[in-house]
């Protein structure tokens, strides 16, 4: 399903490298963690993914489903069936939840050449999703994520994934500033869409997170680079020795 081949990029004008050959497969029905400490580059990938603006990749490709992304914008990546669960979901004032929702699910459905959903429908649909996920009516009447916890703003994106219905789901440090109630609903979430057509990559720096969302396979970045892969082992060794033991070989 995706396949990076020597993924080389840097960030806006400044031409240091922070991914320095990535190469990283990932196959239908299969949930990856990539781990590193910071400045490794998780992030970065994760954006690289997404389109993000301002993230250059130098040399090398990536393959969704066969076909290079590279020339493809957010949205078509989006509609392509890509979902980017960020670390710090933003704030948009003015901009109702429901709202959102509504217009973000039948773009999506309109790109896969679907019809769109009535009201009643899309009322439907998003309470039997939010009521998994304890979001309750009054969190959906405000604006997107004014006001909302850190573990609010998280259930939020994974209601956004579970209506999208994406292919391959990214998720950029999902269990950052959560306490381990937000995080249980959270891994809960996400584990409810586990599915043999959907593939995930988990990017986290702790392991607690994969004691929830256990993966088929775990990757250490360092400096640019995968270093090392295993598999959910690997994360209990990280968490008792840490990176050290893997720095020096991306340099």
């Amino acid at each position: 399903m995706l396949e990076i081949k020597n993924l080389h990029a840097h960030v806006g004008d400044d031409e240091t490298e922070i991914l320095r050959g990535v190469n990283l497969t990932v196959k239908p029905g299969e949930v990856h963690a990539i781990m590193g400490p910071n400045g490794s580059g998780k992030s970065t990938l994760s954006y690289i993914l997404a389109g993000k603006d301002d993230y250059e990749v130098t040399e090398g490709d990536i393959l969704f489903n066969g076909e290079s992304m590279l020339e493809m914008e957010p949205d078509e990546r989006a509609a392509a069936g890509l979902f980017l669960a960020f670390q710090y979901p933003i704030e948009i004032p003015g901009v109702a939840t429901m709202t959102f929702l509504k217009t973000a699910l039948n773009a999506q459905r309109k790109a896969r050449g679907e019809g769109e959903l009535s009201t009643p429908e899309f009322m439907k649909k998003v309470k039997e999703k939010a009521a998994e996920l304890n979001i309750t009516m009054d969190m959906l009447k405000r604006p997107l994520n004014v006001g909302f916890s850190g573990g609010e703003k998280k259930r939020s994106e994974i209601l956004q994934m579970s209506l999208l219905e994406p292919k391959l789901c990214i998720m950029d440090e999902t269990d950052s500033g959560l306490d381990i109630d937000a995080l249980k609903i959270v891994a809960d979430g996400v584990n409810r869409l586990r599915s043999p057509d959907r593939a995930m990559v988990v990017i986290t720096h702790y392991q607690r997170l994969l004691d929830h969302i256990v993966p088929d396979v775990v990757h250490v970045l360092s400096r640019g680079r995968i270093v090392k892969t295993g598999g959910k082992e690997l994360a209990l060794e990280l968490e008792k020795n840490g990176y050290a033991d893997y720095v020096g070989q991306a340099a």
